[in-house]
């Protein structure tokens, strides 16, 4: 199925997630290195397309992080729900004249499966690239490919999610040390009796924190 893709949306999701410009991760580089045994590839790549480049998370078989987006197969890969093959591209159209298909790493054949979060929008292709084309790729190897998508996603999932927790942690204890410091002062200034209602304010914004 293909996707709908609002570009800035797609953008404004996949730096939401803070993934890009960061270091290798062995959750990640464990992935590529079964990948890449699975599917008998020298290559395998967790690639995330930004405006300009695509950028690789984890590159097994490659010396490189980044290269531009427009001559990317992955740019082709995000716009479908489906996994995308290129059996041998040096006769196919789109990518016969390719400096990533003419020149190193010399890619015959490409499957890659998108990254798709759960807002449906694509972050990039968890992809596997051969030096010789191939004949075929099944449907059960797809299904498996999407496995492996999905396996990232879910890590970058879980990870935005820890992020979000201790960033609601941090301003709930800063909450509590503001109203701490409100309660010195008051009670450092206030009457008795205006004191009694400025704590039971205080206690109420401290209960919402919870």
């Amino acid at each position: 199925m293909e996707l709908s893709v609002n570009e800035s949306e797609r953008l404004a999701t996949l730096y939401k997630f803070g993934v890009l410009d960061t270091e290798f991760e062995e959750r990640y580089e464990r992935l590529t290195r079964v990948a890449a045994a699975v599917f008998g590839t020298p290559i395998a790549l967790i690639s995330l397309v930004d405006k300009d480049r695509q950028w690789f998370k984890s590159a097994l078989g490659l010396t490189v992080r980044q290269t531009p987006r427009d001559i990317s197969f992955c740019t082709h890969a995000i716009r479908n729900t489906e996994v995308f093959v290129v059996r041998n591209a040096l006769q196919d159209e789109r990518f016969r004249d390719n400096p990533l298909v003419t020149g190193d790493p010399h890619v015959r054949f490409y499957a890659g499966a998108p990254l798709v979060a759960r807002n449906g929008h694509p972050l990039g292709t968890f992809c596997v690239i051969d030096r010789s084309p191939r004949a075929e790729f099944t449907s059960a190897q797809e299904r498996l490919l999407k496995d492996f998508a999905g396996a990232v996603v879910d890590f970058f999932e879980m990870q935005l999610s820890i992020r979000d927790r201790r960033a609601r942690a941090v301003s709930q204890h800063e909450g509590i040390q503001d109203a701490v410091r409100e309660l010195l002062q008051i009670a450092a200034e206030s009457p008795a009796a205006a004191l009694r209602d400025r704590i039971q304010s205080i206690v109420g914004r401290l209960k919402a924190l919870d």
